[in-house]
């Protein structure tokens, strides 16, 4: 089954990392990457640009309304996420839970609909 990994984290507390503590982060996301591809629970993933980049669209009695930036304020911002393949949610929340931003943000496991 497909399962869609969430990543919510701080923007805030990313911005105060230093320069070697990101570079230290991102290589464990790399080598979580790297587990997960040679696992074959790999889909898809991706980081999403800074919630500055962000765009919302409602459309509210046919009148399509843009703002900037993400849908409501919150102290978590989605920052990317995993696709992945995983027998059962148990599988993926183990999967979940290795993601580096699950020690100081947020996972959410969602199931994918099968269309």
């Amino acid at each position: 089954m497909k399962y869609m990994l969430l990543i919510y984290d701080n923007e805030q507390d990313w911005a105060k990392l230093t320069e070697d503590e990101r570079g230290q982060l991102f290589g464990e996301y790399m080598t979580f990457t790297n587990e997960i591809v040679a696992s074959g629970h790999f889909l898809a993933g991706a980081p999403l640009q800074p919630i500055a980049t962000a765009t919302s669209v409602r459309v509210r009695e046919t009148e399509r309304l843009v703002t900037d930036g993400p849908f409501a304020e919150t102290r978590e911002q989605l920052g990317g996420y995993y696709l992945v393949n995983a027998a059962d949610l148990d599988e993926a929340i183990g999967i979940a839970a290795r993601i580096p931003s699950a020690r100081f943000g947020t996972i959410e496991v969602r199931p994918v609909m099968d269309m």
